[in-house]
């Protein structure tokens, strides 16, 4: 600036020496150059602004500079890491993708599966829902059922009731008809005890009364027709039957097994079995008037229903026997238990 102001100076000093200016003059010069001194020293002091700005806008640029080559090295390391983010972003999408495809292909298999599962539950629910209705009818069937049960339950009992008072009077009939079928049996006892020496015998059995007559009291041998003895003793055994008229009357003929010898029109065993059977039921009805022929049964075994092995001779005269099986009508009585 000094320069400047000296080089004004003799500027003005030539201008001074080479030509005659008047005083205005040189002081209009002088206001000139003073004006011109103080816009030079505006300037110098914009100028003196503007380096100081340039200085701070140098400092500035290489802040920025330094800034814009820091910001290169992070805008390096930020498109490296771009690079692998994009291609870590690219794995990533290929992964999404085909986790997409396997859960979409998954996703489809389970719709299927679900649907399939819907479909077998629909017809689960159906066929649960007829098993309820099933249920539902049997459960009023059984309830209907057991009505009825209670009510076959109660008329059961009230029949059983019947049954058990029908039992206990059937029972008391029994036993009177077991008292009555004793009462025959000492009648007859009684009656043929002076035949028990003789081969004749009474017992009970199944109800029944037997009165076994050995042949030797009734029978010659290979005869048919009744010895002394025997009649006596079928007539007084005609007495005791003649005073029950409910009493029934089997006669039995038994043989042993040795053949028969006779020369008459019987011709075996069993022939004579049945003649001797008929006659003892004949002397029966000639000394029991009062017998109904109806109640009694003549039968011949022969050989064929011994009562011991025919093994020896005494064996074989226990099969030698007649037996009058007398029985007590029971007829009405199992039509009352029937009804």
């Amino acid at each position: 600036m000094y320069m400047k102001r000296v080089f004004l100076l003799g500027t003005v000093a030539a201008i001074a020496l080479t030509s005659c200016v008047s005083l205005s003059e040189m002081e209009a010069l002088q206001a000139k150059y003073d004006q011109t001194s103080k816009q030079y020293n505006l300037k110098q002091q914009e100028l003196l602004e503007l380096k100081e700005e340039n200085a701070e806008l140098t400092r500035v640029n290489q802040s920025l500079s330094s800034e814009m080559t820091d910001m290169a090295v992070s805008k390096a390391n930020a498109e490296a890491r771009a690079d692998s983010l994009n291609r870590r972003l690219e794995q990533m999408h290929h992964h999404y993708d085909t986790t997409m495809e396997n859960y979409v292909q998954e996703v489809a298999g389970k719709s299927r599966d679900l649907t399939r599962a819907q479909n077998l539950l629909t017809a689960r629910t159906k066929e649960l829902n007829d098993k309820e209705r099933e249920l539902q009818a049997k459960e009023l069937q059984l309830a209907e059922q057991q009505e009825s049960f209670q009510l076959q339950k109660s008329e059961l009992i009230a029949k059983q009731k019947e049954l058990e008072a029908e039992e206990a009077a059937t029972r008391n009939k029994l036993r009177a008809k077991e008292r009555e079928l004793e009462a025959v049996r000492n009648s007859v006892t009684q009656a043929l005890t002076g035949f028990a020496d003789k081969g004749l015998s009474v017992e009970t059995k199944d109800g029944k009364v037997y009165i076994m007559m050995e042949n030797k009291l009734m029978f010659p041998s290979a005869s048919w027709t009744v010895s002394k003895d025997g009649a006596a003793a079928i007539k007084e055994l005609a007495k005791v039957l003649e005073q029950d008229s409910t009493l029934n009357i089997m006669v039995e003929g038994h043989t042993d097994n040795d053949a028969y010898r006779g020369s008459t029109a019987v011709k075996d065993n069993w022939d004579l079995s049945v003649m001797r059977a008929t006659a003892i039921v004949k002397l029966l009805l000639q000394n029991g008037k009062g017998i109904n022929p109806a109640r009694i049964e003549a039968c011949g075994h022969g050989e064929y229903a011994p009562k011991v092995a025919n093994d020896s001779p005494e064996h074989k005269a226990m099969n030698r026997r007649t037996e009058i099986i007398i029985t007590p009508n029971l007829d009405a009585l199992l039509k009352e238990m029937s009804n």
